[in-house]
């Protein structure tokens, strides 16, 4: 016998979670089916353990999508000011960081329990471990109108609406699957490839040298050949390099292309060195770098052979130009990026012109919705797809909710 759901949401993360209480808040019968072992796996792992849950500065352009206005509705029902509003009403309290990032002052299971909460107050239906075999559309003559069926751990579930909030495929061994991807096109819908995405480039053989230099940060400005650049922190990793701008440049970078980094982007390197070739003019060259720089990037440096040690005095043209590009212009070429085992988001996915901006309904198949990340939509770093989650979830939840 069928089990039957006014809704059933496929995805227990913080879309899934949050569309289905905000459905269920409504008076309808919501069951949540998951493939994992717990609820909202990515929002523990999120921001450190401390969940950067929104962003204070949040608009159309901190997002990126084949249709760049799809966001704009979604946004604009559902603000960041409507989340956090939610958020203080549970007591949760919060700390704001660089550039307008919002995290919890006590962890990330702070949202999670509120999600829970939210849930368990309008008696949402959560299924775990569940292994979805199939799903497909019927038409009920009882009722009148379509219907899905869907087939999970030999069990049939009979719903009216479907919500796809299957995520993307970054982070596996949290479960991501392309399960959403394959529903999107069983029911004719367009899927723009996927690729990782806010994720640590890798380095070429010859940028092997750096590996030295792991565990080491620094402020960067990086650029990509498209123009657009971020001024943040740089990290050495043991495999290439990441940190906050590293992982916002990666949603512009495409493969084969070099970015440009800027290892000083406050200080002018050859401004420094000709005011102190009046000041100082015995002062050696590594002493006036390592004031600028790591220690242990200029010495790899030096030992490379990059620049020659030398008094100021005597620094040419010539040789101040190379350590300007050096410094200013490292025209950095990935190997690649570390793919979706440390992205933070999946790029690309359900392609928004088979999606209403409004309600996230399919406009080829009646009661089927895409939310969150399964979307063809990616947010910079910063809380801006927590906050693409709440309000494609919402705005989801209202279409639903005012069915008969």
């Amino acid at each position: 016998m069928a089990n039957y759901a006014d809704v059933v949401v496929i995805g227990a993360g913080a879309a899934g979670l949050f569309c289905a209480s905000q459905i269920a808040k409504q008076g309808k019968s919501v069951t949540i089916l998951d493939n994992g072992k717990k609820i909202a796996r990515k929002i523990l792992m999120s921001g450190g353990g401390f969940c950067n849950f929104t962003n204070l500065e949040v608009s159309a352009q901190h997002y990126l999508s084949h249709n760049p206005h799809f966001v704009k509705s979604a946004l604009a029902r559902f603000t960041q000011w409507d989340f956090i509003a939610m958020v203080a009403e549970y007591g949760i309290a919060y700390h704001k960081k660089e550039q307008g990032q919002l995290f919890c002052d006590e962890g990330a299971e702070q949202i999670v329990n509120m999600l829970q909460a939210e849930c368990d107050k309008y008696h949402v239906n959560i299924q775990l471990r569940q292994h979805i075999d199939s799903v497909v559309s019927f038409y009920s003559v009882e009722k009148s109108a379509v219907r899905f069926k869907i087939i999970s751990n030999a069990q049939t579930w009979h719903c009216h609406s479907l919500v796809v909030a299957t995520g993307g495929l970054s982070m596996p061994g949290l479960g991501a699957s392309a399960l959403g991807y394959q529903l999107a096109e069983q029911f004719d819908m367009n899927v723009i490839a996927p690729r990782a995405s806010l994720v640590p480039f890798t380095y070429l053989e010859i940028d092997k040298i750096y590996t030295a230099l792991s565990g080491i940060a620094l402020p960067i400005k990086v650029t990509a050949r498209s123009g657009q650049s971020f001024t943040n922190n740089m990290l050495f990793t043991h495999r290439g390099i990441s940190g906050p701008a590293i992982l916002q440049i990666s949603n512009y970078w495409q493969p084969n292309e070099p970015i440009e980094i800027d290892l000083s982007p406050h200080q002018n390197i050859t401004e420094v060195i000709q005011q102190l070739r009046i000041d100082s003019p015995k002062l050696q060259l590594k002493t006036v770098l390592t004031r600028l720089l790591p220690k242990k990037l200029v010495e790899l440096w030096l030992e490379q052979n990059f620049f020659q040690d030398e008094v100021l005095g005597n620094l040419t043209k010539v040789r101040l130009q190379k350590i300007e590009n050096l410094i200013h212009h490292w025209q950095f070429q990935p190997n690649g990026t570390e793919g979706y085992r440390t992205a933070e988001i999946t790029m690309g996915g359900v392609d928004t012109k088979h999606v209403s901006s409004k309600t996230m309904e399919s406009n080829t198949m009646a009661g089927l919705y895409f939310i969150g990340e399964v979307l063809d939509v990616a947010g910079w770093l910063g809380g801006y797809n927590f906050q693409w989650a709440w309000s494609s979830a919402y705005v989801c939840a209202q279409d639903i909710g005012k069915r008969e």
